[in-house]
């Protein structure tokens, strides 16, 4: 056990000392579970829907099996929450909001400036639209290889992650991808999700270490 802290803790050392590592980050093998209330149970996928809504021309409603025909992509990330640990090289795959956007699917109108997510239990999480357009958002149903288990997020979540060696302008803190996803709004006018409302930080950028509004610090 000794030896697995140490190995952990040098390869902690090399991620800061490369860069990778946020500020006030330390890295975990474990998949911690954090959220706020429930997890919902889903014995029947037959009445799930995935909704896209707000400044579109037109609103999008897919069934759980038009959502898994849409094209797919597999994406490897590091992901960092807001709570101070962090976890490399994780693998996901799902949906890409741009690829749905470039591919016609989904069209925008000139005045959509913001993404809300809106998930059960009446949870939203909201960023600048750049921000779920950008490669490193991903709405995904199936992580390392298998689909997400209900703590997880199952059976769709938004992923935020950072892309190994890159850094991005829009990379986020974990929860600004949120799970149990149930619908996409665009927006002209920002609005705070859930935990943005509570005091975290509404930008939430892991580089610059927002984690919480000023006034909590």
């Amino acid at each position: 056990m000794f030896e697995n802290f140490l190995n952990r803790r040098r390869k902690e050392e090399e991620a800061r000392e490369d860069g990778r590592l946020p500020p006030g980050q330390s890295l975990t093998q474990k998949f911690p579970v954090l959220h706020y209330g429930a997890v919902p149970i889903y014995n029947d996928l037959s009445q799930w829907t995935f909704r896209i809504f707000g400044l579109v021309e037109q609103e999008r409603v897919w069934t759980w099996e038009e959502f898994c025909a849409l094209p797919r992509t597999e994406v490897v990330y590091d992901i960092h929450c807001v709570t101070g640990w962090s976890k490399f090289d994780t693998r996901w795959s799902g949906v890409h909001l741009k690829t749905l956007i470039d591919s016609g699917l989904i069209k925008l109108r000139p005045e959509a400036r913001y993404a809300i997510q809106h998930c059960e239990f009446g949870y939203t999480t909201n960023t600048p639209l750049e921000v779920v357009l950008a490669s490193n958002f991903l709405l995904a149903t199936h992580y390392d290889g298998a689909p997400l288990t209900p703590e997880h997020g199952y059976p769709l979540r938004g992923v935020m992650g950072a892309i190994p060696g890159q850094r991005q302008e829009s990379d986020r803190y974990l929860w600004k991808g949120g799970k149990w996803l149930r619908a996409i709004e665009f927006t002209a006018e920002d609005r705070p999700g859930f935990w943005e409302q509570a005091g975290y930080s509404n930008t939430a950028n892991i580089w610059r270490e927002e984690r919480y509004w000023r006034g909590l610090r």
